[in-house]
């Protein structure tokens, strides 16, 4: 599993012409799938974002997290993260999951998610999805299960 965090100010995400989620402050995540995880790998990804220090405290240092500073999440399913662009011009994407593994897995993602007390907004799993963000520091942040 691998997540790309972006601290934002303020995030949505519009599919079809119509908003399906959106966010004020907190955490945009770009979440991608391949086909060897597991609800283990889920779980993980999830225990650390919502434990991630990334918000300013009062001395302006990094030392807050989501849960602490009432933030949201907009989740956006991403399985061109595994992208492989070592060969050719034109990406493979043979290790992204296939949808009837990996929705139920972004899915079970999302939940552990809220089970931490997060607000979690999302795209649609499959659908052309615009994101509109904007970014806070820019702050930027890879996680992954393995």
């Amino acid at each position: 599993m691998k997540v790309v965090l972006q601290r934002s100010k303020k995030a949505s995400v519009t599919v079809n012409g119509e908003i399906t989620g959106a966010i004020d402050h907190g955490y945009v995540l770009l979440v991608g799938l391949t086909h060897s995880d597991t609800k283990e790998d889920v779980l993980y990804v999830a225990n650390k974002i919502a434990g991630l220090r990334l918000f300013e405290d009062g001395d302006g240092k990094m030392n807050r997290s989501i849960e602490e500073t009432g933030g949201a999440i907009l989740s956006i399913s991403q399985f061109t993260l595994y992208g492989d662009t070592r060969k050719g011009r034109r990406p493979s994407f043979i290790e992204a999951a296939r949808p009837e593994i990996a929705e139920p897995l972004y899915d079970y993602f999302n939940e552990m998610l809220r089970a931490h007390g997060l607000t979690v907004a999302t795209g649609v799993f499959g659908a052309m999805m615009d994101v509109a963000l904007v970014n806070d520091g820019p702050v930027t942040i890879i996680i992954e299960s393995k």
